[in-house]
């Protein structure tokens, strides 16, 4: 049975804890200005998310589980095609090409740190905020 427990997965009866991330949705342009005005005291990330990509569900869920940071930090969650006109315009608006996954992380109104796909869940980022 071991070849199938490592194939399919053992069947775990134990409870586990998942990783609540407190996202905020970013569903307009207007909340942009917001972030950038609330970097200037508190740092704000961004994920950019694509909810047809395979990669980027994969990176989400690496995402999700290596969390670590508290809640001092606000933590936006960008679908990429529900609201495609606030992804064009955080590529304008902060200068960074757009990707997809893509986190980035803004203080004092300007990206400090942007990166993508599997460099994502490689991110540290205590030492980013």
């Amino acid at each position: 049975m071991g070849i199938f427990d490592s194939v399919f997965g053992k069947k775990d009866d134990s409870v586990r804890e998942e990783k609540q991330i407190p996202w905020i949705p970013l569903v307009s342009v207007g909340q942009l200005d917001e972030i950038a005005e609330k970097s200037k005291t508190q740092t704000q990330l961004i994920f950019k998310h694509s909810t047809t990509c395979g990669i980027s569900r994969m990176v989400l869920n690496m995402f999700t589980g290596s969390y670590s940071l508290g809640e001092e930090h606000d933590i936006y969650f960008l679908d990429l095609h529900a609201h495609r006109d606030v992804s064009n315009e955080v590529q304008y608006k902060f200068q960074v090409m757009h990707q997809s996954p893509q986190l980035l992380i803004i203080k004092n109104g300007e990206v400090t740190y942007h990166t993508s796909h599997g460099a994502i869940a490689d991110t540290d980022l205590a030492q980013h905020v």
